[in-house]
């Protein structure tokens, strides 16, 4: 009876339905209804611009072709190059970054003390690192990996007067810059999966006889993994269009080649569309290779998300078969 009672008292939520003189939620819902459509009518007005003024520019020649023509001529430019440097740091930066944010993340969620002095200061930093602006990666990378680890190589390992190897901008530098920028976006996405995941799953694990880090790599990180592709998916999309932190690290205004070694510089279609903009004879011309350009940027990002999310919806539809 006691039971029953409680139960026919437990207080629901009912849907909210606001009076016909319920003003102040009238103008609460309105605003929110508004901001909601305001951002979605703002991306359709970025994303129709790029469409209507890069889809003419785009073609298989423009895609396929290369720079060593004429890069602000229409009839002759081409963004292979630009690709093919772009896809490769993005990629480099996912092979660094994913591996130490999701280890960092495990430390703070699995083995840290949440109320530690250095967990706090952990966390804080984290939190401070997601705050600084891209340029500071930039010349942070410059120092750091370029002058100081990149010429203590070359001091090491090379003769003395020798042309430098790795204190000079390459793609190995700009992949490790874009990894320490992107680095917050994955801790905190593979710490929020690692907190959904249920208690009842790690305490079963231990009792049946499994070590903590057992139970962390065959129980906890499976279940994890989709969480932790969304941090990879957001660390590629914030990536794959900044050009401050590769400006002084890796990327160069034009190359005869392709990077063939991790020392070598690269054209990328982020610095391209900066050098259209401000480094062209005349703007007029070149504005159909600007948005083509844009373009070409979007639907690599967009191909490199698409391919993570179906991996990640293939996971998942694994993981529901298991259960």
């Amino acid at each position: 009876m006691t039971t029953q009672r409680s139960l026919s008292t437990t207080p629901t939520r009912a849907p909210f339905h606001p009076g016909p003189y319920d003003y102040g939620s009238l103008v609460g819902s309105g605003l929110t209804r508004f901001a909601t459509l305001l951002i979605v009518a703002l991306l359709a007005v970025i994303l129709g611009n790029i469409l209507y003024h890069g889809l003419p520019g785009l073609s298989l020649r423009f895609v396929l072709g290369s720079a060593d023509r004429d890069m602000f001529d229409v009839e002759k430019a081409g963004v292979f190059p630009m690709l093919i440097g772009t896809a490769a740091r993005v990629f480099l930066m996912t092979l660094f970054v994913i591996p130490v944010g999701v280890i960092t993340a495990i430390y703070l969620n699995e083995y840290a003390n949440p109320v530690a002095l250095t967990t706090r200061v952990i966390r804080s930093a984290v939190s401070n690192l997601a705050g600084v602006p891209s340029i500071v990666f930039g010349l942070f990378g410059l120092g750091f990996f370029i002058n100081f680890a990149g010429g203590s190589l070359d001091d090491l390992f090379l003769p003395k007067g020798s042309e430098p190897v790795w204190g000079k901008p390459a793609i190995l530098w700009a992949s490790l810059t874009l990894a320490i920028m992107t680095l917050p976006l994955v801790i905190v996405a593979t710490e929020e999966a690692l907190k959904a995941i249920a208690p009842g799953l790690r305490e079963a694990s231990l009792a049946l006889g499994a070590t903590k880090l057992e139970t962390v790599r065959k129980i906890v990180l499976p279940q994890a993994l989709p969480g932790i592709l969304t941090g990879g998916i957001l660390a590629v999309s914030r990536a794959g269009g900044e050009v401050a932190p590769i400006l002084f690290t890796g990327a160069a205004y034009y190359m005869a080649h392709y990077p063939k070694a991790l020392t070598d510089q690269f054209m990328d279609l982020g610095y391209h569309v900066f050098i259209l903009s401000t480094q062209s004879p005349n703007v007029d011309q070149t504005r159909p290779i600007l948005y083509a350009t844009v373009l070409v940027l979007l639907l690599l990002t967009f191909t490199l998300n698409i391919v993570a999310i179906l991996m990640r919806s293939r996971i998942r539809k694994q993981m529901r078969s298991v259960h």
